[in-house]
C-alpha cells in the first residue's frame, strides 16, 4: 500500500459574507461650545502620533496652558465657519456627503460607513456599523493624500485598536496614500481651472498650502513633505505652471519647535512688498474643507495678506463630495476590493 495517495485539489471557499467600505477622517467638535472643543482638542493632542514628546513633560502642559486657553479661541474660530442650519462642522457635512455618494456609485452591495480619529461617530462606531450590515472584509480608506504618521498611521492605528477589542475579526485591506494619482491629480486641476474661471481678477500667484508637520519628525523618518512635493510637482505639470508661479507653503505652526518650511503666513504676508498683491489659494492636503482651510487660510490669513497691502485673495475649495472627488473614492475604493 503506498506511503501517500493522491487527493483531489480543495474546492474553494465559498464567500459568504460583505465587503464593506470605511472611510476615515481627521475629527471635529460636536459643538462651538468650549466644552466641546476642550474634548476634541484633548483627544487630538493626546495622541503621541501627534505629540511626540514625552507625557510627563507634555501632558501637564496641554492640560495647564493648551486646554485653559486655545478652547475658547478655537470655539470662536469654529464658530465662523461653522453650518448653522445642521449644525455640524464643514467637515462633518463633507465626509458624511463622501460616503454617500460612494455609496451610490458601489451600489447596495458594498456598504460603507465613515468615521472620525477624533471625536464622532468614532472609527470603532463606523466598523461596528458595517460589521452590523453583515461585512467580514473591510476596505480602510483614510482621506489623506500625502502619508504622515501623524495622519495616516494615526488613522490605522485607532482602526487597529478597535479591531484588537473583537474575538471575530473581519479582514481588513488598508488603502495607501495618493498624492499623484491619476484621477487625484485630475480633480485638482478642474478644481482650480473652475475657481480661476469665476474670479473677477486674474491671480499672479497660485499657492499649495499643507498643513505643516514638526521638522524633528520628518528627520526621524516621516516622508510627508515628500508626498506633499509629489502632489505639487504633479499638478504644476497638469496646469503647465512652473515652480515660482505655484509655490509650495505650510500652514498650521504649532509650538515653539521648528516645522517643515516655508511657513505660510510669512511668505504671504511678504508678496504685497514684491509686487504680487493677486493670489489664488489651494489646499491639496484637504479632501474637505474644515477649519484649517475655511477658516485658518480663508479668514485669518486673508485679513493678514490685504493688511500687508494685498488687493485680492482667493480661496479654491477643497474637492469635498464633488464628482470628481467621488470619482476618486471610487476607483481607490475599487481597485483595494479587486483583492478580496
Amino acid at each position: 500500500m503506498p506511503l501517500f495517495t493522491h487527493k483531489p485539489p480543495l474546492s474553494p471557499v465559498p464567500v459568504t459574507g460583505r465587503t464593506g467600505v470605511l472611510l476615515i477622517n481627521l475629527g471635529t467638535p460636536d459643538e462651538t461650545s468650549s466644552g466641546a472643543v476642550w474634548r476634541y482638542l484633548r483627544e487630538f493632542l493626546s495622541d503621541r502620533r501627534v505629540i511626540e514628546a514625552s507625557p510627563l513633560l507634555w501632558q501637564p502642559i496641554l492640560h495647564g496652558v493648551v486646554l485653559s486657553t486655545r478652547p475658547r479661541r478655537s470655539g470662536a474660530a469654529y464658530a465662523r465657519i461653522w453650518n448653522q442650519a445642521e449644525n455640524a462642522s464643514p467637515l462633518r457635512l463633507f465626509t458624511k456627503a463622501q460616503a454617500e455618494g460612494l455609496r451610490r456609485r458601489l451600489g447596495e452591495g458594498t456598504p460603507v460607513a465613515w468615521g472620525m480619529r477624533y471625536g464622532t461617530p468614532s472609527v470603532a462606531q463606523a466598523l461596528e456599523e458595517l460589521m452590523d450590515q453583515g461585512c467580514d472584509r473591510i476596505v480602510s480608506l483614510p482621506l489623506y493624500p500625502q502619508y504622515s504618521a501623524t495622519t495616516t498611521a494615526t488613522a490605522n492605528d485607532q482602526l487597529f485598536r478597535a479591531l484588537m477589542r473583537l474575538r471575530r475579526q473581519p479582514a481588513v485591506h488598508t488603502v495607501p496614500p495618493f498624492p499623484d494619482h491619476a484621477l487625484y491629480i485630475e480633480a485638482l486641476a478642474g478644481s482650480v481651472r473652475e475657481a480661476l474661471g469665476s474670479l473677477p481678477f486674474k491671480p499672479q500667484r497660485l499657492i499649495a498650502s499643507f498643513h505643516g508637520l514638526p521638522q524633528q519628525y520628518v528627520e526621524a523618518g516621516d516622508h510627508y513633505p515628500e508626498d506633499c512635493e509629489r502632489t505639487v510637482a504633479a499638478l504644476r505639470h497638469a496646469l503647465d505652471l512652473r515652480d515660482d508661479q505655484m509655490p509650495l507653503v505650510y500652514q498650521s505652526r504649532f509650538g515653539p519647535t521648528e516645522w517643515v518650511k516655508p511657513y505660510a503666513a510669512p511668505y504671504v504676508e511678504a508678496l504685497p512688498k514684491e509686487g504680487v498683491t493677486r493670489i489664488a489659494m489651494i489646499m491639496p492636503g484637504f479632501m474637505t474643507d474644515c477649519i484649517e482651510t475655511l477658516d485658518e487660510i480663508g479668514n485669518e490669513l486673508r485679513e493678514s495678506f490685504l493688511d500687508a497691502g494685498g488687493e485680492a485673495f482667493a480661496v479654491i475649495p477643497c474637492l469635498n463630495a464633488s464628482g470628481p472627488a467621488i470619482d476618486l473614492l471610487e476607483a481607490l475604493a475599487r481597485q483595494a476590493m479587486r483583492g478580496y
